[in-house]
């Protein structure tokens, strides 16, 4: 029988100096890392110091022996993996490849690990050019006498810098990528210590199961004067720390979807090496976007909800100053209380108008508290008892209804729905529609004032057609003077 021959696996050492170099893209990731390691030892106050010449990492964890040291420098170890809990803090570790030290290379040719534990103290430099020319594997280590001015940690320099950091672009970056929600730990950045994003506004709380674990954590609808197309989208997060920001299929939402902030944590899912995604074929990721569909819908329905609520809003203001405008109008109009309208209040004498009284102004939230009273969507008697109730269509639950007084009389004006092939407004039995849908309404209603005076032509144009004039010229002259009326020269002069 033959001698069964074996074939030598061998790695170059060029190729450990460029894993950094290929694996991160971009230098602050080793910062990102490098807290992380941090984390993952148990440190309670990280302190990051970046000028032109170096970039250090200070910790106070647990530090290393001459053992752990061993394990730190172990490429591709699985000790992160077979205890993936800190043993004082219990803290989930985030590392997993044990190559994140290897971001380092990415912005300096030389790092150096000074480390701490108990009566243990050494210093470990990695020197680019030197670890490739020599041909022996092994990095030089040198024992010194324990600082008795601090405690036990690791402090990590990177010198001989290719790349600079800007501190504030750091701080930025690593704000999100760092666990700064856990308890008992803290991160400054040349003296400033950081603090997570918290934002304002409606927030929708998250909690999906999946057969590999919960999705959880909350997603909060900016009110829209804080609305910004700056790193818009849902935070995804595992092990307290964000992979990647995610819009979820909001796409489609339209200028709105810069409403939309938060963060959801799965820390099953399975992450690539340099952290920047994850595996999107497994079935971990799969359940994910399958949990997060359902939670999307609910976020949808939520911010129509709150678009909506803030266009009723708007429009309500607007018809209140345009019916002030126009009541004002008809006050010097008294024609227009004999015709078109419903009885209020007691007549005049004997072929005398109804008595002509100023419109009293009424506050956004007085007029809210009558919609409550009268109850959405009904029918509003608009008449005294043996005058005949106009008659309404059916409106939608956040339609607008609003009296026009003039006089004795009383016209209903109603702000609703009816689709952007409707007809820009119209008046059936007494009552005046104004159809909100009309690309007309759409684009005056962007601005104050040129929504309140497009509400106040509407209006006036119905109430003149409402007055039986005895032909369109003579409605058109009547809508223009209600209009010079509820606009004084003096304003538009």
């Amino acid at each position: 029988m033959a001698e069964r021959k074996t074939i030598p696996v061998q790695v170059d050492k060029s190729h450990l100096t460029t894993i950094g170099e290929r694996l991160y893209s971009h230098a602050v990731e080793l910062v990102r890392e490098l807290i992380n390691n941090a984390f993952d030892a148990d440190a309670t106050k990280v302190m990051v110091t970046i000028d032109d010449d170096l970039i250090k990492v200070e910790d106070n964890g647990s530090g290393m022996d001459y053992d752990g040291l061993v394990q730190y420098f172990n490429v591709g170890s699985p000790l992160k993996k077979d205890q993936p809990k800190s043993p004082l803090y219990s803290r989930i570790r985030i590392g997993e490849f044990g190559i994140g030290k290897f971001a380092a290379l990415t912005a300096g040719k030389r790092f150096e690990v000074y480390t701490q534990r108990g009566d243990f103290a050494a210093a470990v430099k990695f020197d680019k050019k030197t670890w490739e020319k020599r041909k022996r594997w092994r990095l030089p280590m040198k024992e010194v006498e324990p600082d008795p001015d601090r405690s036990d940690g690791s402090t990590v320099t990177i010198s001989r810098l290719t790349k600079k950091l800007d501190p504030g672009e750091v701080a930025e970056w690593v704000r999100d990528r760092v666990p700064l929600r856990s308890p008992k730990f803290s991160v400054y950045v040349n003296g400033q210590r950081l603090t997570p994003r918290r934002f304002s506004g409606y927030r929708i709380p998250v909690l999906e199961g999946t057969e590999f674990g919960p999705v959880h954590g909350e997603i909060v609808i900016l009110p829209a004067s804080s609305a910004t197309t700056g790193e818009m989208g849902i935070e995804v997060k595992v092990k307290q720390v964000t992979v990647t920001r995610s819009l979820f299929g909001m796409e489609s939402w339209g200028k709105e979807m810069a409403r939309i902030r938060g963060e959801v944590f799965a820390d099953f899912l399975p992450v690539t090496s340099d952290r920047s995604g994850f595996v999107t074929d497994s079935p971990q990721h799969k359940a994910f976007q399958n949990a997060m569909s359902g939670v999307m819908a609910v976020v949808e329905k939520a911010l129509r909800r709150t678009v909506a609520d803030r266009q009723t809003k708007r429009a309500r203001r607007a018809l209140k100053e345009a019916l002030g405008r126009i009541e004002n109008a008809l006050a010097s109009n008294p024609a227009f209380a004999q015709k078109g309208g419903y009885a209020e209040g007691e007549a005049g004498g004997m072929g005398e108008p109804a008595v002509v009284k100023e419109a009293k102004p009424r506050s956004v939230e007085e007029d809210e508290q009558e919609d409550q009273r009268e109850g959405k969507g009904k029918k509003r008697d608009a008449s005294v008892q043996g005058q005949p109730k106009p008659k309404v269509r059916r409106l939608n639950p956040r339609a607008i209804v609003r009296k026009v007084r003039y006089g004795g009389s009383s016209t209903n004006c109603c702000l609703d729905h009816f689709g952007p092939d409707g007809p820009e407004a119209f008046n059936e039995e007494g009552v005046i529609y104004i159809n909100q849908d009309h690309p007309v309404y759409a684009n005056a209603s962007r601005k104050t004032d040129t929504h309140v005076m497009h509400l106040a032509r509407l209006l006036a144009q119905e109430l003149a057609l409402l007055a039986d004039s005895a032909s369109p010229r003579e409605a058109f002259a009547n809508q223009s003077q209600i209009l010079r009326d509820a606009y004084p020269q003096e304003e538009t002069a």
